[in-house]
Parts: structure tokens; C-alpha cells; sequence
């Protein structure tokens, strides 16, 4: 079985619609995987509006939407989604850190309310099913999708997923921070021997210990270090801070590529297939 992988939204925070994001892309998280007949969204951020053009216009019925969380950079674009427009799309959208606060309809209601939109949930026309779990459960999407999840360190809960058919495994791990001189045990666990671990890779080493402490992002030294004890088969680096113009990004891509040459820059409507 054939896992695709294809990036709509590689920026973390808030989406840069400048000249000098471009090459990379200003789109906030939004991540599909398709497996096994089953589309997988991971996230809802400005990138989901590409990703609901493209489900719509393949003729797709249906999806799954996994949330990593639900600041606002990775929900902002649900209200754009075309197929939630659809009544005869089916949706259902699982989240593993909001059981004990309310669940996560309620938040996806509450970006929807007047007058901070002005259409609300309840007038979307897709079959869609909330579903809240608690992060370290595990899941399965249709019959042949296996997904595995983890609680991330993140201020107001995190989760992180590993999605395997086939034989083959994709891990989703942002919003994440890490612990300096240790590895994170969930994140280990859940990336161990995986074919692609996409990881929350916001600072470099040197950024994040010059004031990002505690913001709840980690860096690509990070990223490259889980992969090579975790032994990933390819890393890419993900959740792109919006100060990283194009030329920065490509001078992240260069320093990284030196150290391992298993790492990849995720870039806007790049897709992969294992």
C-alpha cells in the first residue's frame, strides 16, 4: 500500500504572505496523507484551503482530520475548508488534549461565532463528527489505517501521531519542545524506526537558548539528533518560524544537510510518496 504525503502549509504562527516567503511557503500547518483508499488531514491551518480545492476537485467523499492542537494557526483555515461546505462530504475530526476542557467541537464552534465569523458551525453542510481521545490512545481510520498518538510538551496540550499502513509509517510531531541533553521518551516511542518523522523544527539550538525557552518549540539540531537515534528514514524539517525568510530558509537547509543527509526543508505543495 502507497502512503502519500503532501505539505499545504509548512509555517508555523501566523501565515507571511511576502515576496521573501515564497520559495518555501507562508501557509500555517496543514499535512495529508493519503493511504489505503483514506485521507488523513493533519491540522487546520491557512494551508487546509489548497488541500479542500484539491479533495474537491478529485471527487473525495470523505476524510479524517488529526489535531496536533488548536491554536489558532493551526485551525484558521477550517472555516475555508471547501468540502465542509458539501452535504454529502463526511468528516471527522479527532483531537487528544481537550477531553477535560470542553472538547474540541467547541472550540472549532468558537472561531465560527458573531462576530468573529460570520457564519457559524452549525450552518456548514457536511456530516461532520467531533471526537476527542486522550493522547497516548490509539486509533484506526477505516480498516487498514493504524494511527498511533503521544502527548507532546506544548503550553495547553499537544499530541502527536504515527500513521502506518502498509508497512510503512509517517510521524507528525509539532507543536513540540524539547528537553535540552535529553530526548523526549514520548517522542522516541513514537518515531522509532519510522519512514518520515515531520518535526517541529521552529528554532535553531542557538535561537532557542537565547530567549525561546518555554515557548513550546523545539529546533532542527533537535530534529536531526531524535532522527539519527530514533533511526528515521528521512527527517523533514517543519513549522517554519515566520522570521525565516527564503533566504534563511535556505541557509537552515544547507547547515542541516552538512550534518545528515536524511534531512529535508518541508516546502509548500511538496509531496512524497513511500
Amino acid at each position: 500500500m502507497e502512503l502519500k504525503v503532501t505539505f499545504w502549509g509548512v509555517r508555523g504562527s501566523f501565515p507571511c504572505a511576502t515576496p521573501q516567503h515564497m520559495l518555501y511557503g507562508g501557509n500555517t500547518s496543514c499535512v495529508s496523507v493519503e493511504a489505503g483508499g483514506e485521507v488523513i488531514i493533519l491540522d487546520a491551518g491557512t494551508g487546509l484551503w489548497q488541500l479542500g480545492k484539491y479533495l474537491v476537485a478529485n471527487g473525495v467523499q470523505g476524510a479524517t482530520m488529526l489535531m496536533s492542537h488548536t491554536h489558532t494557526d493551526h485551525i484558521i483555515g477550517f472555516p475555508f475548508f471547501a468540502p465542509a461546505w458539501i452535504g454529502s462530504f463526511h468528516l471527522d475530526i479527532f483531537a487528544g488534549h481537550l477531553r477535560d476542557n470542553g472538547g474540541v467541537r467547541s472550540v472549532f464552534a468558537e472561531q465560527m461565532r458573531d462576530p468573529i465569523f460570520p457564519v457559524s458551525l452549525s450552518h456548514m453542510a457536511a456530516n461532520m463528527s467531533f471526537h476527542d481521545f486522550e493522547a497516548g490512545d490509539d486509533l484506526v481510520v477505516g480498516n487498514s489505517v493504524h494511527v498511533k498518538t503521544a502527548r507532546l510538551n506544548h503550553p495547553n496540550g499537544a499530541t502527536g501521531y504515527r500513521i502506518s499502513a502498509g508497512g510503512r509509517s509517517v510521524c507528525y510531531v509539532t507543536d513540540t519542545e524539547h528537553y535540552p541533553g535529553r530526548r523526549d521518551p514520548n517522542v522516541m516511542d513514537l518515531v522509532r524506526d519510522a519512514d518520515v518523522m515531520i518535526y517541529d523544527s521552529t528554532y535553531s539550538d542557538d535561537e532557542y537558548a537565547r530567549g525561546r525557552v518555554g515557548w513550546g518549540h523545539s529546533t532542527w539540531e533537535e530534529a536531526i539528533r531524535i532522527g539519527q537515534d530514533a533511526n528515521v528514514g528521512r527527517v523533514y524539517i517543519f513549522h517554519h518560524d515566520p522570521d525565516n525568510t527564503d533566504d534563511k530558509m535556505a541557509a537552515i537547509e544547507r547547515q542541516a544537510r552538512a550534518v545528515w543527509d536524511r534531512v529535508t526543508i518541508a516546502r509548500e505543495g511538496m509531496a512524497i510518496e513511500l
